[in-house]
């Protein structure tokens, strides 16, 4: 027998209590979503000169800025703050990254597969111009004393790719012919002899199935660096001038242009929880994925086009000597189909904290925060109506990166050791322990053609006036920070760049307006005079080289500062 149906009047009552919860929780999205983006007003300047630069978070980016200013403008006041105790305890730290000195050698995603076959290496050819400023600009600083001995953070590290599989391979064959008869490429080998991949990362190939059809590119003039060790030192370096400030402990709260078009920039001292508010005629945003929220807070127009999508990062470490001492590469995979560029695997050889390590990973990490030491609401708090529409269309659009991250969050340890030993056969579970890395924050921008997109890679976002810059995304990042920060200085201070900073700029980056590519000559130029400084290896390239063979041999490693062909040909 069924029990009476409720009378009438209670069910309406129910139904009334459901709408108005539904509609209390719509008011309150809303009302979220359409919250003011701009910082409120904080208390007012107790300082009547302002800063000339305001530089927000001590990462190196940041440093890296900072620096250029010290020597462009020594006369120049300039302040960094940083929420956390030190610099460089976010991504730039060394357990917080892969060290990959990123110059396209062995990233396959830098270098796609085109419909007609053809490898495009315009994405790889960039990087690698990027990443050469970036040793001009470490070469000046060894050269002048704000970096200390180049073994101290930067080593040489060959680079590979690993590939297995009929279709993988013809590809890596492609790859390397396509790169090699560039000057930047040169020196790279590609080989599907076994033996010779064993002798260059033996841990690689032993324990791996006989019956596998396998091929690697090797790059001898790799590189491994640690970004903690760079900005510590030229933080260093900087607080030495007396118009530097370093101001550890503080968190910016908020950005707001003044009538007078000077910035107020409100920060809590976090050891007294007061607020002051500084004046600063350019403000650098570079406080990694903490910087698109600050973008926000100043209210510009261009910070409406961006929203965030956070991704953490664990790696399997080794440190066991007995292990580590057999590897002295980094080997780069092929991301599985379907996969996003972030989740490319690559087993790392590393120096951290002055002991060789190796890294395998990156597993992806599901979280909302922006910053390894933030908050869970940071992506909550990120999300205003502007954003939230192409935040939205682009989550649904990446139904693989959603799939990804979501499989991520499941994986077991005995998943990851299943995933390592296609890498390393013999690896054991009990060799390695598993550490968490920095946050990442990607870009989610409304492009005027694309429109909504989810954007890998680093982006300059400034106001009309160059007043105010922010550095949003991630990879290849650090590598290329260098040459990052002189667009910034282009940007924010065109005329002074165009006329009095371009002579003293040529002196740190011999390069800077010329492309290396196109001259095999100035290449080896440049190179020998950075391989010199920083001990790195060096290969000559040959005047002709875009018209040797794709097959021709490749020069043989040696000592690090030494051309790879003199010694070669001395033998």
């Amino acid at each position: 027998m069924q029990p009476p149906s409720a009378p009438r009047p209670q069910r309406r009552r129910k139904t009334k209590i459901v709408l108005g919860i539904l509609g209390l929780l719509l008011f309150c999205i809303v009302a979220f979503l359409f919250r003011p983006m701009a910082s409120s007003p904080g208390p007012a300047p107790a300082q009547d000169q302002p800063l000339d630069v305001a530089v927000i978070g001590g990462g190196v980016m940041s440093v890296t800025l900072a620096t250029y200013l010290q020597e462009l403008e020594p006369n120049w006041r300039v302040a960094m703050f940083e929420r956390l105790g030190g610099v460089a305890e976010e991504s730039s730290n060394g357990w917080n990254n892969a060290g990959t000195g990123h110059s396209g050698f062995a990233e396959l995603n830098y270098t796609p597969e085109n419909a007609d076959g053809s490898i495009d290496t315009t994405k790889a050819v960039e990087i690698a111009e990027q990443f050469e400023v970036a040793r001009q600009f470490w070469a000046h600083e060894v050269r002048t004393g704000r970096l200390g001995a180049p073994n101290g953070f930067i080593n040489p590290t060959p680079h590979m790719s690993l590939v297995w599989g009929d279709a993988n391979i013809d590809y890596l064959r492609k790859r390397q012919a396509a790169l090699v008869r560039n000057p930047l490429f040169y020196g790279m080998e590609f080989t599907q002899d076994r033996s010779r991949i064993a002798a260059w990362a033996p841990l690689v190939m032993e324990g791996r199935d006989p019956a596998q059809k396998v091929a690697a590119t090797y790059m001898p003039i790799g590189t491994d660096v640690n970004w903690g060790v760079i900005t510590n030192q030229l933080a260093n370096a900087l607080t030495k001038n007396p118009n530097f400030s370093l101001q550890l402990r503080h968190e910016v709260r908020g950005i707001r242009r003044g009538d007078d078009g000077i910035w107020n920039v409100t920060v809590r001292n976090l050891a007294d929880n007061k607020d002051r508010t500084v004046r600063a005629r350019f403000v650098f945003i570079g406080a990694g994925g903490a910087s698109l929220k600050l973008l926000q807070m100043s209210g510009i127009p261009e910070a409406k086009n961006y929203g965030g999508f956070p991704v953490g990062g664990q790696f399997l470490a080794f440190q066991n000597p007995a292990i580590t001492a057999r590897h002295d590469v980094k080997v780069y995979g092929k991301a599985e189909a379907g996969s996003p560029p972030m989740s490319v695997p690559h087993l790392d050889a590393r120096k951290l904290d002055g002991k060789s390590v190796i890294l395998f990973g990156p597993f992806a990490l599901q979280s909302t925060k922006f910053l390894k030491n933030g908050s869970w609401q940071d992506l909550f708090n990120s999300v205003y109506k502007d954003n939230v529409g192409p935040m939205m269309a682009v989550g649904a659009e990446n139904a693989e990166l959603v799939k990804y991250l979501v499989q991520q969050a499941m994986l077991t340890d005995k998943d990851r050791q299943a995933e390592l030993v296609k890498y390393f056969p013999n690896a054991k579970q009990g060799d390695w322990k598993l550490v968490t890395a920095g946050q990442r924050v990607q870009i989610i921008k409304r492009d005027p053609k694309k429109g909504p997109v989810l954007q890998f890679g680093t982006e300059i976002v400034t106001d009309k006036q160059g007043s105010i810059a922010a550095l949003l995304g991630a990879s290849p990042g650090a590598s290329t920070s260098p040459a990052i920060m002189l667009d910034v200085l282009k940007k924010a201070f065109p005329q002074r760049f165009a006329s009095i900073w371009t002579p003293k700029i040529e002196t740190m980056i011999p390069s800077y307006g010329r492309t290396l590519n196109d001259d095999p000559g100035f290449t080896n130029q440049i190179r020998r005079m950075t391989s010199e400084t920083l001990k790195l290896p060096f290969v000559e390239v040959p005047a002709d080289v875009r018209a040797i063979p794709a097959g021709a041999p490749a020069p043989a490693a040696t000592q690090p500062g030494r051309s790879l062909n003199r010694e070669e040909q001395a033998m």
